[in-house]
């Protein structure tokens, strides 16, 4: 597999983990917060109606798992290519 090839792999993966993570985030903090607002409001979490909960709190919540779901497949995804800084070695 050529250099390139391998780049190119690896930077479609990189915008799929991007693109999979912003349809996550947009589906919480949009569709829950707003669209589903009124659905979600028969539920409760922590005395709070759940429309209102994503509108506020959850959908943070959610970014910030996000985040760490992020670095976490970005560090798998540099060891499956061997560009893994951790160890000290950098493929180019």
């Amino acid at each position: 597999m050529s250099d390139r090839s391998k780049r190119y792999r690896y930077w479609r993966r990189n915008l799929l983990y991007v693109e999979l993570l912003l349809v996550v985030w947009f589906l919480v903090s949009f569709g829950c917060g707003i669209l589903f607002a009124d659905r979600l409001d028969a539920f409760t979490v922590g005395g709070f109606r759940l429309g209102f909960w994503f509108a506020q709190q959850g959908s943070i919540y959610v970014f910030v798992v996000i985040i760490f779901v992020y670095a976490f497949l970005m560090n798998r995804l540099d060891r499956a290519f061997d560009v893994d800084d951790r160890r000290g070695r950098r493929s180019r």
